[in-house]
């Protein structure tokens, strides 16, 4: 089992990984089969399922797959040029894709939202089709976003074996449980981020590795400065307001005041998340940590470590990033990290169990430490339903990035006090996320039918 740390950290927009990154990766994929194909098809269809359809409006789903089918893709989204497809195709009812003829797409008719039975392999599903002059159908692809911007065809997830994700990667540290991890580090002396970075050396240089860590924080980082400066209402109908300019500006106000209360530190955690997840909410360029809607915690943790613990050094940022990867690995190989499929234990809570694991690292934790610190992060997320108020990564999904950030590191900090022995294993928390999720209802797993999502006025 290897995932990258560029598969577990991906540079992307909001609000959702598996509902607006996924969809939107799902569209250009189709289109590369249509490059690839010996059909002329003169226009387009798609249908929405399961979760991707009972909050795919909040989760801008439904703008994500027209953008997808009309080119753009994640990585290099230009949200002007996006708003100007937008409205030419909606106004014109076509697509122009790179490398193929122009297509009749008229989103109000061609996209449509199935709100019957989700589709077999996941809860989060779409069928692209191409279709000719009479409106038959010449090629029909189905598409399964599952968590973190991974996407899947229906063939693809019929075709995996367990057994092959089980199988060893050839890379010289193939750890695939975190037991497993300890005991190869303690057998190499390496840490975990040097074992993680000799695993990407396989596939990338070292200066690869370098400028792709580099790439990551800095959109991180530009991330939480815009959504500090951020202001208004954000879209989607709940008329949220921005509130970490606001609690930036008054945190800064009482900078070096003798009568700050020491619990302050937290509202600094949180306005570092809370930036982010606003961002995100706005639909801005988020990095998955290991979602977009998690994508707060790692981030917020990083920015507190860097401004206000002595000795932090920006060149150790590489270091939390790779033993964050190893960790989110861990959760989505042997779990999930979709709430869709666990509810938002596995983004929160795999997202504080990486930001606990990273900081514990830079703080100098042993490998028994930095378990430690994520499996307490883990822990006391295991149950936490995915339940967004109409749909929108709103609410409780920022607030909830905050508070995930301050139980990072809070157990990086009690780890750290410690010796790395504990009762509870990472696995044994990570095995209970996995059987927890399969045990919850399916209106607590981002379908918006349960939960705060039906107690809450969506107006």
């Amino acid at each position: 089992m290897f995932l990258s740390v560029f598969d577990i950290f991906k540079v992307g927009i909001g609000p959702s990984s598996s509902h607006t990154m996924g969809p939107m990766v799902a569209a250009g994929r189709f289109l590369d089969m249509l490059r690839g194909s010996p059909f002329h098809p003169a226009g387009l269809k798609a249908s929405l399922h399961g979760s991707l359809a009972f909050t795919g409006v909040g989760h801008a789903t439904d703008r994500a797959t027209i953008l997808g089918l009309a080119g753009f893709d994640p990585e290099r989204y230009d949200a002007d040029k996006a708003e100007a497809a937008l409205a030419g195709i909606r106004a014109s009812g076509r697509v122009t894709p790179p490398g193929l003829p122009e297509l009749a797409f008229d989103p109000a008719r061609d996209l449509s939202f199935d709100y019957g039975p989700a589709l077999p392999g996941h809860a989060n599903a779409m069928i692209l089709s191409a279709t000719d002059a009479q409106g038959d159908v010449l090629m029909q692809e189905v598409f399964y976003s599952i968590g973190g911007g991974f996407v899947l065809t229906e063939e693809e997830l019929a075709a995996r074996d367990p057994k092959a994700d089980n199988a060893r990667s050839p890379v010289p540290f193939p750890f695939q449980t975190a037991a497993e991890m300890l005991a190869m580090a303690a057998e190499s002396g390496k840490t975990i981020a040097q074992m993680k970075r000799a695993n990407e050396r396989v596939f990338r240089s070292e200066a690869e590795i370098e400028a792709g860590l580099a790439r990551l924080w800095q959109v991180m980082g530009a991330c939480i400065d815009r959504g500090l400066a951020g202001s208004g209402i954000l879209p989607g109908g709940l008329n949220v307001r921005r509130r970490a300019r606001g609690i930036h500006e008054a945190l800064e106000a009482e900078r070096g005041m003798n009568l700050t209360a020491p619990h302050v530190i937290n509202d600094w955690m949180s306005v570092y998340a809370m930036a982010v997840n606003e961002e995100n909410a706005a639909g801005g360029q988020v990095v998955t940590a290991p979602t977009n809607g998690a994508a707060g915690v790692v981030p917020a943790v990083i920015r507190y470590w860097l401004d206000h613990v002595p000795g932090a050094s920006a060149a150790r940022v590489p270091d939390f990033l790779l033993t964050a990867a190893a960790i989110g690995g861990l959760c989505k190989h042997n779990a999930s990290i979709s709430g869709a499929e666990c509810g938002c234990q596995a983004e929160v809570g795999s997202a504080s169990a990486m930001a606990a694991a990273g900081l514990a690292a830079v703080l100098g934790g042993s490998p028994e430490q930095v378990e430690n610190a994520a499996e307490i992060a883990l822990e006391h997320h295991l149950g936490m339903t995915c339940d967004p108020v109409k749909g929108l990564v709103q609410v409780p999904c920022i607030e909830r990035n905050g508070l995930g950030a301050i139980k990072a590191v809070s157990a990086a900090s009690l780890s750290l006090r410690g010796d790395g022995k504990h009762l509870v294993s990472l696995d044994a928390a990570i095995e209970t996320m996995r059987q927890t999720g399969h045990d919850m209802h399916e209106k607590y797993k981002e379908t918006s039918l349960g939960g705060l999502a039906v107690n809450v006025p969506n107006c």
